[in-house]
C-alpha cells in the first residue's frame, strides 16, 4: 500500500463506519461518506491512501490535486506556528514546515511545490524548495520524446518547465508561439537536445515532418472556420502569424506550400484561398 497515492484495493468488510479495504497484508478504512452507492465485498475500488487528522491511514474516493513525487501550483489555506497549510483538494490540508518554504509563504497566495513522504515522521509533506527535488544528472530523455511538462517561471530567455516530475527544461523564446501559457500549468512539449550538462531544450511543437503535418492541418481547420478564407501570406509580419496560428513563419511557409503543392489551396496577394 503506497501513502500518497493511488492503490487498487479489495473490498475485506463492511462495518458501522464505512469499508475496510485490503491489499492483502494491510486493511484501511474507506470512510462511510466516500462508499460507493452499489459495491461487493471482493470488488476493487482505486482509492487515494494518506494519513487523517489523526495521523491514521486513511481512504478516499477524492482524488487530490497532486501525489506524493510530483510538483503542483497550490494555494496557502491558512497559516499557523509550524508552517503552511495547503489546498490539495482533501479535507486534511497538506503541510509544508516553515523549513521547507523557500520563502515566507502568505495566505491566499498560490506556490510551486513538490510533495513527499517524510522520511522521519511518516507524513505527507511538500517543499517550496524545488530544486532539492529535480534531477540533472543521467537524464534519461530521447530527442523528439513527447513529454508532459510543467511551467516553473517565465524568463527573457524562455519558458522554464519541469519535465515529467523529474527533470529541468527550457523552451526558448523564439519557440514559444502561445502567449496563453500559464505558470504552474502542464503542457504537452517535445524533446529537442539533451546537453551533455543535463539541461533540457524543448519545443511545443512537434518537429521535422510531424510538426509541418500538424501546421498542415491547423491551417486547414483555420480556412474551413473562416469560410476558406486565411488573411496571411509570405510577406505577413511573423508576429501575425504567431498570433493567429501560434507556429513560425517558417513553419507556416513551409505547410502552405505543402498544400499548395498538394492542389488544396490557392495562394493570392491578400491571403489564402481554400480549393
Amino acid at each position: 500500500m503506497h501513502i500518497g497515492k493511488t492503490n487498487t484495493l479489495t473490498i475485506a468488510r463492511e462495518t458501522s463506519v464505512g469499508l475496510f479495504l485490503t491489499d492483502g497484508i494491510t486493511d484501511i478504512l474507506l470512510p462511510q461518506k466516500y462508499m460507493p452507492k452499489i459495491y461487493e465485498i471482493g470488488e476493487e475500488l482505486e482509492v487515494f491512501v494518506y494519513l487523517d487528522h489523526e495521523e491514521r491511514l486513511v481512504a478516499t474516493t477524492l482524488r487530490p490535486f497532486v501525489q506524493v513525487n510530483e510538483f503542483a501550483h497550490l494555494k496557502v489555506n491558512y497559516m499557523n506556528s509550524f508552517g503552511a497549510f495547503l489546498d490539495w483538494g482533501l479535507e486534511k490540508d497538506l503541510f509544508v514546515p516553515f523549513r521547507e518554504q523557500a520563502q515566507r509563504m502568505e495566505t491566499g497566495k498560490r506556490y510551486l511545490v513538490y510533495v513527499f513522504l517524510d522520511a522521519q515522521t511518516n507524513r505527507l509533506v511538500a517543499s517550496s524548495r524545488i530544486h532539492r527535488f529535480i534531477q540533472n544528472e543521467n537524464v534519461n530523455l530521447e530527442v523528439g520524446q513527447e513529454v508532459q511538462v510543467m511551467i516553473t517561471h517565465f524568463s527573457d530567455a524562455g519558458v522554464n518547465v519541469i519535465i515529467e516530475n523529474k527533470y529541468s527544461g527550457l523552451v526558448f523564446q523564439n519557440q514559444v508561439f502561445d502567449e496563453t501559457l500559464k505558470f504552474g500549468k502542464i503542457y504537452t512539449a517535445y524533446v529537442k537536445q539533451v546537453r551533455p550538462d543535463g539541461k533540457v531544450d524543448l519545443s511545443f511543437q512537434k518537429q521535422g515532418l510531424e510538426q509541418i503535418d500538424v501546421a498542415v492541418q491547423k491551417i486547414l481547420t483555420e480556412l474551413n472556420a473562416n469560410r476558406g478564407f486565411l488573411g496571411l501570406h509570405d510577406n505577413s509580419h511573423p508576429e501575425d502569424i504567431k498570433t493567429a496560428l501560434k507556429m513560425s513563419k517558417k513553419t507556416f511557409k513551409k505547410a502552405v506550400g505543402q498544400l499548395y503543392k498538394d492542389r488544396r489551396i490557392e495562394i493570392r496577394e491578400n491571403g489564402i484561398y481554400l480549393k
